[in-house]
């Protein structure tokens, strides 16, 4: 590069946190910089500050979180002194931001196209024709297909991945000197994630932008970053290039992270020769009709046939890309929507021929374990009373129930006393653990996770993944597991059933199909897992 001083410098950053935080400071003393073509990878756990270094590079910090001391500087301007006004010409001209759920940044009444003009239209640059035009060419340059039909959608017509896409031509569209990409591929299937890291990484390499990337995910980081700091409680524990830290770690913290993040290679099968089958699942089929953005009326065909069994202390991976439909068989096998056709028992009990009435005395035969917690567990319902309503429905006495619910919060590593209090005064973890322990206060024979994990922090992640493990030793469950990161189906999974457009497109033992896959598809998901050439 022609100019080599850094684009981004933060110096000796002090933010502090409200009186009553559980720490002083969001971040204490960091210091960092980015040089311009060269991606920065922060990483660490929820709460260790990463997410308030980007806020305050962008100057949107929340209300209680103060800068205490120190600078940061973008291309020599002080970023601390500005005012709102001046800020406003900061955003998007020299920073661009991509966040992590894009649904929530884009504004779902206005058009893609008028999205991405209004920064132009901010900064008052190009006429309308030459804004229409370079919106088109924006959304060409991330490799968005059909891109004239695209931006005349709305955000909810549009995948996870395109959505997101969207967002990199917005926060690119005035071609920033600093991108700052804050947990942009958390959510995304295996495949639209490689996509959008090479998208990233191919565009910083163009145009020379300098990347500020966010992220828990060792993966990403060993697939995109030059270099790595790694904080813990607000703390810059280590830094250096990424090979030095991937490979040869110096922190304990570091090193107990890259030891969390599951390994491609699963652990040796369980012998389940002659255990019962739980659940079969036999040509399952749903589809769905509507109107797409293309306007055309359409048919979506996302469970074709589809035929499975799990067997008693057995776990089935169910993998494939957003849309390959493995939702849907999830909730056509616990009832939640009506299948189109198939068959499935769960043991002897023919649970999808059972009227809606009938159902109900079943029910906590099949329990599901959700991948948002938060958003599943009632905000105004104390953590016992959710662990207690499934069985107090059945019949089972009010103070028996809670009594259970003490026993399940402990066994799922939560202190009983947790039983009196509210979701909102637990982390993610936590609140993971407790859809565990509501899912198994109903004793189920079978149990469907769907992406139980894909939200959590690597280290909490491997805790509830271990924790999973032991409760299906001890209470023999049938486990559907379904998942779009194959690190994890390959430490947890017994076997792997493998979706596209609807269809299992190839069902083995784990070990077997990870080391020799037969069909396309399944080669095309285990070549795009990140990281794979890099570590581990």
């Amino acid at each position: 590069m022609a100019d080599s001083s850094p684009v981004l410098s933060i110096e000796h950053l002090s933010l502090g946190l409200p009186k009553l935080a559980d720490r002083q400071h969001a971040i204490e003393d960091l210091s960092l910089s980015v040089n311009p073509g060269e991606t920065l990878c922060v990483v660490g756990e929820s709460g260790s500050g990463k997410s308030m270094t980007a806020m305050a590079t962008i100057g949107l910090l929340p209300r209680g979180v103060d800068v205490l001391s120190g600078s940061i500087k973008l291309g020599g301007v002080d970023l601390l002194s500005l005012t709102e006004e001046q800020w406003c010409e900061v955003r998007g001209r020299d920073v661009g931001t991509v966040f992590q759920e894009p649904m929530t940044s884009l504004n779902p009444v206005m058009r893609v196209a008028d999205q991405i003009a209004e920064a132009f239209r901010a900064h008052g640059l190009l006429s309308q024709a030459e804004r229409q035009q370079r919106t088109i060419e924006l959304l060409t340059e991330v490799n968005l297909p059909n891109p004239e039909l695209i931006a005349r959608a709305y955000p909810h017509e549009l995948s996870g991945g395109q959505r997101q896409r969207v967002m990199i031509a917005m926060a690119l569209a005035l071609e920033p000197k600093l991108l700052i990409a804050d947990e942009p591929t958390t959510a995304l299937d295996v495949t639209t994630q490689a996509q959008v890291l090479k998208l990233i990484d191919n565009l910083r390499r163009k145009k020379g932008t300098a990347v500020l990337f966010i992220t828990h995910d060792f993966g990403v980081v060993a697939e995109i970053a030059d270099w790595v700091a790694v904080l813990q409680h607000g703390i810059l524990v280590e830094q250096g290039p990424a090979d030095e830290v991937l490979n040869r770690p110096q922190h304990p913290y570091t090193k107990r992270l890259l030891a969390a993040v599951p390994s491609l290679t699963p652990p040796p099968p369980k012998p389940l020769q002659g255990e019962p089958i739980r659940l079969k699942v036999g040509a399952l089929s749903k589809s769905y009709g509507g109107q797409g953005f293309f306007r055309k009326s359409r048919q979506v065909q996302a469970a074709d046939a589809v035929s499975f069994e799990i067997r008693r202390g057995e776990t089935l991976g169910l993998v494939g890309e957003s849309g390959s439909g493995k939702s849907t068989v999830g909730r056509c096998v616990l009832r939640l929507i009506e299948p189109d056709g198939g068959k499935i028992d769960i043991g002897d009990l023919p649970f999808g021929d059972l009227s809606q009435r009938e159902l109900r005395a079943h029910r906590r035969k099949i329990q599901m374990v959700f991948q948002d917690p938060f958003a599943s567990l009632n905000p105004r319902r104390t953590v016992g009373h959710i662990i207690s309503e499934g069985p107090i429905t059945q019949g089972e006495a009010p103070a028996k129930a809670l009594a259970e619910a003490r026993s399940l919060l402990e066994r799922v590593g939560l202190p009983a006393r947790a039983i009196d209090r509210y979701p909102h005064e637990f982390s993610g973890g936590q609140r993971q653990r407790i859809g565990i322990a509501r899912a198994l206060a109903m004793k189920p024979d079978v149990l469907v996770a769907d992406e139980a994990v894909s939200a959590l922090d690597v280290s909490v992640q491997a805790e509830i993944l271990k924790l999973i493990r032991d409760l299906q030793a001890e209470f023999g469950l049938a486990i559907l597991f379904i998942t779009h990161d194959l690190r994890v189906a390959a430490q947890i999974c017994d076997r792997v059933a493998v979706m596209q457009n609807g269809r299992i497109v190839e069902l083995a033992e784990t070990a077997q199909l990870f080391a020799t896959p037969q069909d396309a598809y399944t080669r095309q998901l285990l070549a795009a897992v990140p990281g794979t050439n890099r570590m581990m």
